[in-house]
């Protein structure tokens, strides 16, 4: 059996889709499962394991697939997604009919396979350690729109007040020249590079972006900004993490910071980053 999924979105979109994606390769332990994702993807596609192979797809462009025996539609609402999917011709495709708005991305998917009799278990998104976890603290200033990016010089501020501490500030290649403001020399390599990072850090720091949800795939202890969108539809569902909030909604694509953002202090930060480490050491010195 061959199945085609459709998830052609970012490092977060793709997190949030494993726990769909393992249910998919339990109701069908025997199929070729082919995921339409970003080329870019692959270092955290690999460490998925319910995928067989990805196809380079950016956004919702031609699908180079034929007629494949399902395809599934992780990617949206339609109708671009579901279009892309028909016209590879599928023999049948699983796709929202409805769109449940407050809904959390994780549970999203989870439904719509459901629906069509494949069970799913929402708590099914952790990714294999990759080594034993450090003390270092990783920083990640960047994210895809302004409206989520915590201004630098605020990001500068805490990695300031962290001397002394194992810090590393990561940034993507777009996100280079803006990190070099929180430190001179930020980490800006491989995807795979940043997984190691964030899969052995002791704590991570950074915005609504991709690297939140890298840290709740490996279960690492985070801080979180949220701005525009609210936590409860694209943070953690449970774990080792703190997330910043002031309760506001906005416009997730606009390019200057959110205003609920901007409320988030630096002090705030650090008072959340030293409870973190104060909780996590109390916890481990239980016997």
């Amino acid at each position: 059996m061959r199945i085609l999924v459709l998830r052609a979105l970012g490092l977060g979109d793709l997190l949030t889709a494993v726990p769909a994606l393992r249910g998919l390769r339990r109701a069908y332990p025997g199929a070729e499962i082919t995921l339409a994702a970003p080329a870019w993807l692959a270092g955290a596609v690999a460490r998925i394991d319910a995928v067989d192979r990805l196809l380079p797809t950016d956004g919702l462009t031609h699908i180079e697939y034929d007629s494949p025996d399902l395809a599934v539609n992780l990617h949206g609402r339609g109708p671009q997604s579901v279009e892309r999917l028909m016209a590879t011709r599928p023999r049948q495709l699983i796709t929202h009919d409805g769109w449940p708005e407050d809904r959390h991305e994780v549970l999203r998917w989870c439904d719509l396979l459901e629906q069509h009799g494949i069970p799913c278990d929402a708590d099914d998104l952790r990714l294999p350690a990759t080594g034993p976890r450090t003390e270092r603290i990783v920083v990640h200033p960047g994210a895809s729109h302004g409206a989520r990016r915590w201004p630098v010089e605020r990001f500068a501020a805490v990695v300031g007040e962290l001397d002394g501490h194992d810090v590393v500030v990561t940034a993507s290649p777009p996100e280079l020249e803006a990190a070099r403001r929180v430190v001179p020399e930020p980490v800006c390599g491989s995807l795979a590079q940043l997984l190691d990072l964030v899969a052995t850090a002791g704590l991570v720091i950074c915005g609504d972006t991709g690297v939140a949800h890298v840290a709740t795939a490996y279960g690492t202890p985070s801080v979180l900004l949220f701005g525009p969108m609210s936590p409860s539809l694209w943070g953690p569902r449970s774990g080792p993490h703190h997330v910043l909030w002031h309760g506001g909604t906005g416009d997730t694509l606009a390019s200057e910071p959110d205003p609920g953002l901007l409320r988030i202090t630096v002090d705030e930060v650090l008072a959340a980053v030293r409870d973190f480490r104060l909780v996590t050491a109390g916890r481990g010195a239980r016997p």
